[in-house]
């Protein structure tokens, strides 16, 4: 971006909420892939017909708003966007517009930068359009009705993103809190998002439905060297609507404006009060988020900015966190959870929740790092043990001998061993050649497999090198 450019980036973000059933119908939100197999005379909208909201839905939706300070409107009112796409087979979809369940909320950027929000408003997602020579090639177009209905969360942002890469931190700011909620399993939900881009004097073009935080940072990168090239060749553009294939985008149709839909209250869906005592509810059932962890882990635990910045973005490694903080020093605590137990779980492709292993098998391998009765070497072998199944780790370093030499007299005559074996080693480490030192370290470890502290073997042998 250019000094005098003026950078404007919007995002409307549809997120499919982790319910079990449909929006406004009690058919499978997920299950039979067979196309048209979940559906319904509701979410394919037959004539007598009538939809009934999903609960469960609306109240995801509501923590949605709470946890992004969002204001939330007193009724729940219903719409109805007419248009004649087959993804829709009633050709109108139920969505809000009159009235979003919120409005005015925000989501903050690590730079403390705020992407304010202009609604959060609930709709039903359309079918499954499938093109089987893709879309622009396709000569016809296959329509898969399981989709019609799923219940989405739409959020609209205000233009306030600057760059490509602000938008991508928004994205993972708001999975970010929908993993904190547990309201959305980016394993089986859909998240998509209209990215809006203009350049002024450019007008707006929107790129619509844009899939993976990777994809949207390179549809908007792709979108301003467009727009770059046409001002520069001195074309004013017109506002429309583009798709996106990955590489590039192109042109779909001249942008609509909202009275081209038709909108209406829906008059099957009257309007739901949302009391004060269902909010209240809804709100004492707010767990912790990212932000609130974040501080506590740095008052109250005494870590990092840095380290507790990174713990408090993963939901299940901040939990791990804390319990382990509250029997175990903070900071080994920390540097255990964020890198060794990260490691290992990377390696075997699991989430914590995915192994049997539990926060106080962890507890127990730290206590006895941190009174030293193991080292770090063999701490990391026991967890590598752990993830894959489970065991009293005190009893199996009984078992198997893995407590740390603590006779310091047995230590020292190691190191003296280490020496005679290797003097020309100790005398280069007289010379200061400090990887001398680290080889004579190394042959102390070997003798004592492992189990003398390398710290006192680092300390014993300096003292002795420096008597030679």
């Amino acid at each position: 971006m250019t000094e005098k450019e003026e950078v404007l980036i919007g995002l409307e973000i549809h997120l499919e909420l982790d319910t079990k059933t449909k929006l406004f119908c009690s058919c499978a939100r997920s299950g039979s892939a067979e196309p048209n197999s979940r559906t319904c005379i509701v979410c394919l909208g037959m004539p007598g017909s009538k939809p009934v909201v999903n609960k469960k839905a609306v109240d995801y939706a509501i923590k949605l708003a709470l946890a992004t300070k969002s204001k939330i409107a007193p009724e729940l009112i219903f719409s109805r966007k007419s248009y004649f796409y087959p993804d829709m087979s009633k050709n109108y979809q139920i969505t809000q517009y009159e009235l979003p369940l919120a409005s005015g909320g925000y989501i903050k950027l690590d730079s403390g930068k705020k992407v304010n929000l202009i609604r959060i408003h609930m709709e039903e997602d359309p079918a499954a359009m499938v093109h089987p020579a893709g879309m622009q090639k396709s000569s016809y177009v296959l329509v898969d009705y399981n989709r019609s209905g799923d219940p989405l969360v739409e959020v609209v942002t205000e233009p306030d993103m600057k760059s490509s890469a602000e938008a991508r931190e928004f994205m993972n700011k708001l999975i970010t809190i929908l993993s904190y909620l547990e309201i959305f399993n980016i394993n089986n939900c859909i998240i998509k998002a209209d990215v809006n881009v203009n350049i002024k004097p450019y007008p707006r073009v929107e790129i619509k439905n844009v899939t993976g935080f990777k994809e949207i940072q390179k549809a908007i990168e792709y979108e301003l060297e467009r727009q770059r090239q046409e001002l520069k060749e001195g074309r004013k553009g017109k506002q429309h609507t583009r798709a996106w294939d990955g590489e590039s985008s192109f042109e779909l149709r001249s942008k609509e404006t909202e009275a081209e839909y038709g909108y209406i209250v829906d008059p099957d869906l009257t309007p739901i009060e949302l009391t004060k005592d269902m909010l209240s509810k809804i709100e004492s059932e707010m767990p912790e988020l990212a932000d609130e962890k974040l501080e506590k882990f740095t008052k109250e635990h005494g870590i990092t900015d840095e380290m507790a910045s990174i713990l408090s973005k993963d939901k299940e490694l901040a939990g791990v966190f804390e319990k382990a903080a509250a029997k175990v020093n903070a900071d080994l605590a920390s540097k255990w959870v964020r890198r060794e137990l990260t490691r290992v779980l990377n390696y075997n492709k699991k989430k914590f929740s995915e192994v049997k292993m539990n926060e106080e098998h962890l507890i127990d391998l730290l206590k006895l790092v941190e009174s030293k009765k193991i080292s770090d070497r063999t701490a990391q072998k026991i967890l590598e043990i752990l993830v894959v199944e489970p065991f009293d780790v005190n009893d199996y370093v009984k078992k198997e001998g893995l407590e740390m030499v603590s006779d310091s007299g047995a230590i020292e005559k190691m190191c003296k061993e280490a020496i005679e074996e290797n003097p020309k080693a100790a005398e280069e480490f007289k010379e200061g050649n400090q990887n001398s030192l680290n080889y004579l370290v190394g042959q102390v470890m070997r003798k004592s497999k492992g189990k003398a502290n390398p710290q006192e073997v680092n300390d014993i042998i300096k003292k002795l090198v420096k008597s030679l």
